[in-house]
């Protein structure tokens, strides 16, 4: 009984707490309308003392309306997806494949410039490298993309380069389709204060190729991050990279440098303004000047003499010359033209750039040839920088090379990249891999037509640890024809055949091109039907090859050189301790540059050797020379034979003839400036039959030790 009672109070007790809690809460949050109702504020939490002394940064509403970095990464992609309508493409859903399935396979049309349009130097570049590709038709039935004859790499609204009106000029264009199957390119996107990717026009479903491109924005498998190239960006060729030689150890003088602008206000002001407190003056020079812009005296701050004063002691390409590592951090917008500058300087960049999307991203390894870092943790890349190996140190050096020299040394190399990975996404059953792309000699010198297994490229036998066949076929070029058993070219089939690695000879009269299918081996010995040599010399020869099978190696010899005077190369037949080609009258070289000649140059180069038939050897020498970097090999022969001039009422020999020399000084300037840099390496290396051995064995040693660099 007493336990009952004791049961009964303790749950009216509950009962009355309860009642108590509700109707005290209920009339809290009456009051609070109330309260509300008459216009009273209510009290934040928590009620600070001292607030009125507190400095107010920013209230609620301004966090909550302000733009640009403070936006959440919700409603930056709202204003992206209400400035590009079709902001989840991807290319089985926004690109007709249908259109590159024809006989026309992968061609490129430009639509026709509009009387009085202004094009920048810069898009003018650009059209002019796809005009000049292979894939180029004007044709635009053939198409399977387009490019705007309008100039759309400047967005900037302030800029003089902008172009109004971009909707309805585009919307005007009957194949423009919403944008598809086209690509725009664009370098600057957005105008003060906050230089969002706006471009001012709906691109639709169109493929956007752009610099300084966020990550949040960037659309995978579809859209194409380029980097930021300057107006003097070179058309062809470029520059070679600064990295003459790999020095043991690799610290420079300077470990860490960044040498430009400082932006008091606005966008990118807040990493920049930060730069100094890493520089040291010793091993580390971070460099900064509020000197640019016109009014730029009304906005300095305390800093900005002490800046400027510091600035000018150091110069630039000094700097670039003499470090390690190169801070390449975000600007207005997230790419720099820093970026290009410390690639081609082999001074690894260490990237200061948060959610920037790395040209090429698709396709290039960039972990392998640049440091990034995060902008909000720049005082720890001092220690991270020194924490970096030697070894790795010498590999990310000899990456930025490679990548410089393959993809970004000229406006050319750019456009066709980007085409390139266009083209491997439409086809991708015949597309590169990863590994082609970011090992020598790079991608676009891999065309994937020809085979997508490495080990039928010579330059890769050395990394796949393979060698070439023990055959070679033969292809003998003649002129003359076939009247009696005393003829040259008699007596150099039955020395050709005599030979055991021999499997295969064609004839090919008058300039005939040899079909590729007819190649049986992956060996060519290309022949002049004049050329005298003996088998044990064409044995040896072909063994020489057998050790270098990614380059030409033969006998004839010449030499092309600068000419100072004339500004001009110049091409030389003399005899010489140097030279720079080997002729294909009498060399071995692999198949694939057979099908690289034929798919790879574009058509003015092919255009001028069918025109002059006179310079289908110095264009091959220099194809194969670009792709390896390296010249090509002569060997000895057992009977020398110099060119004498003709007597007089003699016919005269071909390489004797003035126009002669003409013809072939002309292609190789022309070839000359076309590669660019890559004009062919002087070589005093020859191989003679009684030390091939020695010679043989020294040389696999250096070219290992270069592979392994």
């Amino acid at each position: 009984m007493q336990a009952r009672k004791k049961y009964v109070l303790l749950g009216l007790c509950m009962c009355c707490w309860l009642l108590l809690y509700y109707w005290g809460g209920l009339q809290e949050r009456l009051l609070g309308l109330i309260t509300h109702r008459r216009g009273e504020v209510a009290r934040p939490w928590p009620n600070w003392l001292d607030r009125d002394l507190l400095p107010g940064y920013a209230d609620q509403a301004e966090l909550q309306n302000a733009g640009g970095p403070g936006d959440s990464p919700r409603q930056r992609r709202q204003s992206w997806a209400g400035i590009y309508k079709d902001s989840r493409c991807r290319m089985d859903t926004c690109f007709d494949f249908a259109r590159c399935q024809g006989q026309s396979g992968f061609r490129v049309y430009i639509y026709p410039p509009e009387k009085g349009e202004r094009v920048s130097e810069s898009y003018r570049k650009i059209l002019t490298s796809v005009a000049e590709s292979r894939y180029f038709t004007s044709d635009p039935r053939e198409a399977c993309l387009f490019v705007l004859g309008i100039d759309t790499l400047d967005r900037d609204q302030l800029s003089m380069q902008f172009v109004p009106n971009m909707d309805e000029r585009i919307r005007g264009y009957p194949l423009w389709n919403d944008g598809r199957n086209h690509v725009i390119f664009n370098l600057y996107s957005g105008t003060w204060p906050n230089y969002t990717e706006d471009l001012g026009f709906n691109v639709g479903q169109a493929i956007l190729a752009k610099a300084s491109l966020n990550t949040e924005h960037f659309r995978p498998g579809f859209d194409i991050s380029i980097p930021l190239f300057s107006k003097e960006h070179p058309q062809k060729g470029g520059e070679r990279g600064w990295l003459v030689r790999n020095t043991v150890p690799p610290r420079r003088k300077y470990l860490l440098m960044f040498k430009g602008k400082r932006y008091l206000t606005g966008i990118g002001s807040d990493t920049r303004n930060a730069l100094h407190h890493i520089h040291n003056g010793k091993d580390i020079v971070s460099l900064t000047t509020c000197r640019h812009g016109k009014d730029w005296e009304k906005h300095k701050d305390a800093r900005c003499d002490h800046d400027n004063q510091e600035y000018e002691r150091f110069d630039y390409q000094e700097l670039l010359h003499n470090s390690t590592f190169c801070l390449v951090p975000r600007g207005r917008r997230l790419g720099s033209f820093r970026f290009l500058e410390s690639l081609q300087a082999a001074c690894i960049p260490v990237l200061l750039s948060n959610g920037w999307e790395l040209p090429f991203s698709d396709v290039i390894q960039w972990n392998q040839a640049v440091i990034e870092g995060d902008e909000r943790l720049l005082l720890q890349v001092p220690s991270t920088v020194r924490a970096v190996d030697i070894t790795r140190v010498l590999a990310l050096r000899q990456r930025t090379q490679m990548l410089w020299e393959a993809y970004f040394s000229s406006v050319d190399k750019i456009v066709l990249t980007t085409l390139e990975i266009i083209k491997d996404r439409v086809y991708s059953h015949i597309s590169r891999n990863k590994f082609m792309w970011n090992a020598l000699p790079g991608g676009l010198l891999v065309l994937p037509e020809y085979s997508t297994h490495l080990a039928h490229y010579p330059f890769y036998y050395l990394n796949l640890g393979i060698s070439p066949g023990q055959e070679f076929t033969a292809v003998i070029h003649a002129t003359s024809p076939l009247v009696s058993q005393s003829q040259p070219i008699m007596k150099l089939l039955q020395v050709v055949s005599k030979s055991k690695y021999c499997s295969q000879i064609i004839i090919l009269w008058n300039s005939e091109k040899p079909e590729q299918s007819t190649i049986e081996t992956e060996a060519v010995l290309s022949l002049d039907e004049d050329t005298v040599l003996l088998t044990s010399e064409i044995n040896f020869a072909f063994h020489v090859w057998r050790s270098f099978p990614e380059r030409i190696v033969g006998y004839p010899p010449r030499s092309h050189f600068w000419d100072p005077v004339k500004k001009a190369w110049g091409y030389t037949s003399k005899w010489t301790n140097e030279y720079s080609i080997v002729l294909t009258g009498a060399a071995f070289y692999h198949r694939y540059y057979h099908h690289l000649f034929s798919h790879y140059l574009p058509s003015s180069l092919r255009a001028l050797v069918d025109r002059t038939s006179n310079c289908e050897d110095i264009l091959i020498n220099f194809l194969v020379s670009s792709v390896t970097h390296l010249p090509p090999i002569k060997v000895a022969q057992r009977k020398q034979y110099k060119e004498m001039p003709t007597l007089q009422g003699t016919k005269m020999a071909p390489w004797a003839n003035p126009e002669h020399f003409t013809q072939r000084q002309e292609c190789v300037n022309t070839f000359a400036s076309w590669f660019g840099y890559m004009p062919l390496v002087h070589s005093q290396f020859r191989l003679d039959p009684v030390l091939f051995k020695d010679h043989v064995s020294v040389l696999r040693k250096r070219y290992k030790d270069l592979e392994r660099v």
